[in-house]
């Protein structure tokens, strides 16, 4: 087959949320090579997961499906639903060769994870860098016999919630670009995509030594916080979250790095011992690195010549509250840190270049997206709509969703609640409903975009919260697959 269709090069880091780009307004991180797809392609600033957590958001956007369609809601499934189709799967099927390196955590993946039908023919697997949640996966291969290294002493002394990490020529995401960059330079006769999926930002928070030198936590902005958001949490302690409680992220706090047994569940072992500044400091090292890895794979399509065929996408699953409110980490909430993330696409010469879109998005509109790119149409089963036409000019660059959907179904267990909820954002509104609880929250981004204000709480709102609820319950039942097709004359 003749490469007549454009390239995919799908990079998807992992809890990055959607304010840490230098171009698109974060003065304080440095990001060279995405400052430099935004230049090249279209960023689009209001682009929103349908979870704050991983499984159910990663099999959104690889199916084009909302989550009340493809019915994966939790991490930890035994397994991803067979009759689900992966656009991996469908462009394999058009005869793209295709290949995956890091995550994939369609299912539970702590020591392995059983593969659906993917699509991919290389199947670089790492999901945690850690020895202990994983054994002979690819990227502990590469340290044992390409870098001569000992995983196991490697990360020995290393599996505290924030510090810092193993050096740059050893991590996770350079095995990541390394693999990406043997694909790329393969030689074919047909098109390829790749999803690049390293671990990183994901807390722990362990950026190498060298990047993490670079930033200094006294000089970090502060969280979006006030005062009243300590007791305000109180009122969610029945909601699920990583953090419990709110903590003051002014407050500086000495904080020992030590080992904990249980290897990554050391993340669990400091939720309220942390360093707000601390953690944001290491967050962006951490961006940055990847930034820098990020780099070499761009600059390997530059080499082969491949960058003019080739669809560049960055983005991430979801958001981190990185101290926004008195919280860390994820769960079940819906402040714009955990729900919105960056998305950039690029095409040389057939995406506009340097067009930034103040669109409401969802990650559910990617797969699609690439559908009909490649020219393969898009499947009636896929929910999200296609990008194309926004990306190409040839539509308002400000106009593509009237409302974005995001819903937590007790996504990562153990909690005795149960928890769900689900939230709607028309773009000024933002309305979310922890279902089964009296507590609901209302936020206009209007006048408070950094969502202080609950106007659920507030009396005299009586007509807007019944315009709301009428919205969000229109916007979920939206969300629903219909069913098989029916017949034409029935």
């Amino acid at each position: 087959m003749a490469n007549t269709r454009p390239n995919i090069l799908w990079y998807c880091s992992d809890q990055q949320r959607w304010d840490t780009i230098r171009a698109l307004g974060n003065p304080h991180i440095r990001t060279d090579a995405i400052d430099a797809l935004i230049a090249s392609g279209v960023a689009f600033g209001r682009a929103y997961t349908q979870s704050p957590i991983c499984t159910p958001a990663r099999a959104t956007f690889l199916t084009g499906r909302y989550p009340a369609s493809h019915h994966v809601y939790r991490n930890g499934n035994a397994y991803f639903p067979a009759h689900e189709k992966l656009v991996t799967k469908r462009l394999a099927e058009a005869g793209y060769d295709c290949a995956l390196v890091g995550k994939l955590h369609l299912a539970a993946a702590k020591h392995h994870e059983v593969r659906t039908d993917d699509g991919y023919r290389l199947f670089h697997w790492s999901h945690h860098p850690t020895p202990d949640q994983a054994y002979g996966h690819d990227y502990e291969n590469w340290l044992k016999h390409e870098k001569m290294v000992d995983p196991q002493e490697l990360y020995a002394n290393l599996n505290y919630f924030c510090g810092p990490g193993v050096p740059t020529q050893y991590h996770q995401t350079t095995w990541c670009s390394e693999m990406a960059m043997r694909f790329i330079s393969e030689r074919r006769d047909r098109p390829w995509m790749i999803s690049v999926n390293p671990f990183d930002p994901h807390g722990p928070f362990d950026a190498p030594p060298e990047y993490l030198s670079r930033y200094d936590p006294a000089k970090m902005p502060l969280p979006r916080f006030r005062d009243s958001d300590i007791e305000r949490q109180k009122g969610f302690a029945a909601i699920d979250q990583q953090t419990k409680q709110s903590d003051d992220p002014r407050v500086r706090k000495t904080i020992v790095p030590v080992s904990a047994d249980g290897g990554h569940d050391a993340i669990a072992s400091a939720r309220n011992e942390y360093d707000a500044l601390d953690v944001k400091a290491n967050y962006y090292a951490m961006i940055e690195q990847i930034d820098d890895q990020f780099a070499r794979i761009m600059q390997t399509l530059r080499d082969t010549g491949q960058l003019e065929n080739t669809i560049v996408v960055y983005m991430s699953d979801h958001g981190e509250m990185l101290g926004d409110h008195g919280l860390i980490l994820k769960g079940c909430r819906f402040f714009d840190g955990l729900v919105r993330v960056p998305l950039i696409m690029s095409w040389p010469g057939q995406f506009q270049a340097g067009l930034r879109s103040d669109a409401l998005v969802e990650s559910v509109d990617v797969a699609p997206t690439l559908m009909d790119a490649c020219g393969l149409g898009v499947p009636p089963e896929m929910q999200g709509q296609s990008l194309l036409p926004l990306m190409r000019g040839e539509t308002d660059p400000a106009v593509h969703k009237k409302a974005v959907v995001c819903e937590y179904r007790e996504a990562m267990g153990g909690h005795p609640d149960n928890t769900h909820a689900s939230m709607v954002f028309d773009g000024r509104y933002k309305s979310i409903f922890y279902h089964g609880h009296s507590i609901a929250e209302l936020f206009d981004h209007a006048e408070d975009p950094e969502e202080y204000r609950n106007l659920w709480l507030e009396s005299g709102n009586e007509t807007l919260k019944l315009e709301q609820m009428r919205a969000h319950m229109n916007a979920l039942m939206a969300t629903v697959d219909v069913g098989p097709p029916r017949f034409l004359n029935y």
